[in-house]
């Protein structure tokens, strides 16, 4: 779990490296050789998040950083899988839904994962021990901040001092899922900024089975947020991701019960892979 919280105190500050460009009156936005826009805060907050992870002997694999070959990341067991600022256009839109994404995967698959949303304080958190969990930031004591931050700034700290935090932050946190009522119409999650023919087709299908339905649009890896929180059923991606997009999330809603899969073949999402590009998929809240 010391992993855990030393994620949670990387994209604690990268938020705040985030913040500090995004309520600026100056902020540049460059083009990266895909023609996706690229801006100060991408780079500040990969910069703080590699200052924090660092510390350990697991390789990182962000986004904004350089991209291991195939061949010398396949070997890899365990690794950090991060998106400095997931929602680029959402962040340059000023509309507040980007997040920073940090996930530890093991195995090609996530074991733990932190979703950050900066402009809303909110912190989601996710673990294979603890389970998935929300919290306002706001509503954390500085005391337990300065915990938090002093202990991760040590790569080795013991089990009871680890679990004694994380026991103390839970205390402050919802226990996901939060929404459970059968009244509401089925929910669908959908992108913000990458609506496809596919994706109002499935739509129109949902309506068909349902009567019925209801779309959430949000930005970056919120909407698998909204599946794990249970305010959304279901968020069909019919469109390109990458791994760093949906690692955390991903963590977020499977350690709240529910389930992401591939489009069409029901199979999990598979991580390093040797392309990193992600199939369409589909993330569902627990039953």
């Amino acid at each position: 779990m010391h992993h855990l919280l030393v994620s949670i105190h990387a994209a604690i500050a990268a938020g705040n490296a985030i913040l500090q460009v995004y309520r600026s009156s100056d902020f540049k936005v460059e083009q990266k050789t895909d023609k996706s826009p690229l801006t100060l805060a991408d780079r500040n907050a990969h910069e703080v998040i590699m200052q924090h992870l660092s510390k350990f002997d697991i390789p990182v694999l962000s986004e904004e950083g350089q991209h291991m070959p195939f061949d010398e990341r396949k070997g890899w067991d365990t690794f950090w899988l991060v998106d400095p600022l997931d929602g680029t256009k959402e962040f340059i839109k000023k509309n507040g839904e980007f997040t920073v994404n940090i996930a530890k995967i093991s195995k090609n698959k996530p074991v733990a994962g932190v979703v950050l949303v900066p402009d809303k304080n909110r912190l989601y958190f996710a673990s294979s021990e603890i389970g998935s969990y929300m919290v306002d930031l706001g509503q954390i004591a500085d005391g337990l901040n300065s915990k938090i931050g002093n202990h991760s700034r040590s790569a080795n700290q013991s089990d009871s001092a680890t679990a004694a935090i994380v026991s103390e932050l839970i205390g402050h946190s919802t226990k996901l899922p939060i929404y459970q009522s059968p009244k509401r119409p089925y929910t669908i999650a959908g992108s913000r900024s990458h609506a496809t023919l596919e994706l109002e087709a499935f739509v129109e299908e949902k309506r068909q089975e349902y009567g019925e339905v209801e779309f959430i649009s949000a930005g970056s890896s919120l909407k698998l947020c909204l599946v794990a929180e249970g305010r959304a059923d279901i968020y069909p991606r019919t469109g390109p991701t990458m791994e760093w997009d949906t690692a955390a999330g991903q963590a977020v809603v499977e350690f709240s019960g529910g389930r992401v899969y591939q489009y069409n073949t029901n199979e999990p999402l598979k991580y390093n892979k040797e392309n990193l590009l992600n199939p369409w998929f589909v993330a569902l809240k627990v039953d």
